[in-house]
């Protein structure tokens, strides 16, 4: 705030400004608007000053050249950010992960990983994105301008290469592999993050307690466990949740809508996660497997559970007599027993 003066304030970040003029343009960071067009070339700009400093570039002589390649640029600046494509030289320094970057636009667009910040807000549904091309091609799912079309479910999406990767959810294909485990992905984003797991990397973390995380979506979603921030709501039952995608799967108990099929046996599940249980049914997968014993199962919970046979843990007690035991459901087959109810 600005002592003794009226202050407009973002309601996106929460950045201040002493005039409106300068939150209008402000906004348009997290909006994508470029109002301003080169009669010239056609290209859009957010300020109207970016737009004079562009139209030179279609006026003014080139007085600077490159000494290895002769291009020519009215700035010595950009002369010299360009020689960089040359030379290899990279100025800047992520100090977190020693990450280096020839342009200070890519240098500042890359810090926004560890800080988790999202500058670019979809108006429609509230998600955010750190990059502006990302931002425009999501916004285009809502305004109906996303020309890519599922023959499969009907979704739209912005570009073909997402098409692609969503189809692979409806035919099970991953073609990325880790050469470290061999699990498969259908994407190269969830292969990058599974790769994580590996190299125990987690570069997202809390300001508030510390817990550190692999992804900045996790991190965003932990915050919200300080804040008691639950922003999505479903309108049909009033029930609040800390994540949209929880949403999302919640209002399939509303819709009754299962969109992902077994292709061995046709059956259909609301969520991705129950349909790659039950295919393990099918191909007798068990990728989890105790290392006490050895023995392998085909979900992460049976192996928790099956731990406590040598750890001896027994997490659940009977609060009538004090006994104690190692899963729920032999809890509440003890608890009839004070009950008087048949097992």
């Amino acid at each position: 705030m600005f002592a003794g003066e009226r202050s407009f304030i973002c309601q996106i970040c929460g950045r201040c400004f002493r005039q409106s003029c300068n939150l209008i343009a402000h906004m348009r960071i997290h909006t994508g608007e470029k109002p301003y067009s080169c009669k010239t070339c056609r290209k859009r700009f957010r300020h109207s000053n970016s737009l004079l400093i562009h139209m030179r570039t279609h006026t003014e002589k080139k007085s600077v050249k490159c000494e290895v390649c002769g291009k020519a640029f009215k700035y010595r600046s950009e002369m010299k950010k360009h020689h960089r494509t040359h030379t290899g030289e990279k100025p800047y320094l992520c100090n977190i992960c020693g990450k280096r970057f020839s342009a200070s636009s890519a240098f500042k667009k890359h810090k926004l990983i560890h800080t988790a910040e999202k500058p670019y807000a979809c108006n429609y549904c509230g998600k955010g994105f750190t990059d502006s091309t990302a931002f425009k091609k999501h916004t285009a799912i809502h305004t109906g301008e996303a020309p890519y079309c599922c023959k499969i479910c009907g979704k739209f999406v912005s570009s073909n290469a997402i098409l692609l990767a969503h189809i692979r959810t409806h035919t099970g294909e991953k073609p990325y592999v880790c050469k470290a485990c061999r699990k498969r992905f259908s994407s190269i984003r969830s292969l990058l993050h599974h790769m994580r797991t590996h190299s125990g990397e987690k570069r997202y973390s809390c300001e508030t307690c510390g817990k550190s995380f692999r992804l900045s979506s996790n991190l965003l979603c932990h915050r919200r466990t300080h804040t008691g921030e639950k922003r999505y709501s479903c309108e049909m039952c009033g029930k609040s949740f800390r994540q949209r995608g929880h949403l999302l799967c919640h209002m399939r108990t509303h819709t009754g809508e299962k969109r992902y099929s077994c292709t061995a046996c046709g059956k259909s599940f609301s969520q991705s996660g129950n349909l790659l249980l039950h295919m393990r049914t099918h191909t007798g997968e068990k990728p989890y497997s105790c290392e006490t014993c050895g023995r392998s199962f085909s979900r992460s919970d049976n192996l928790t559970v099956h731990m406590r046979t040598h750890t001896g843990e027994k997490p659940y007690l009977c609060h009538t007599c004090g006994d104690r035991f190692t899963h729920t459901s032999i809890l509440k087959s003890h608890m009839k027993k004070h009950t008087g109810e048949k097992p």
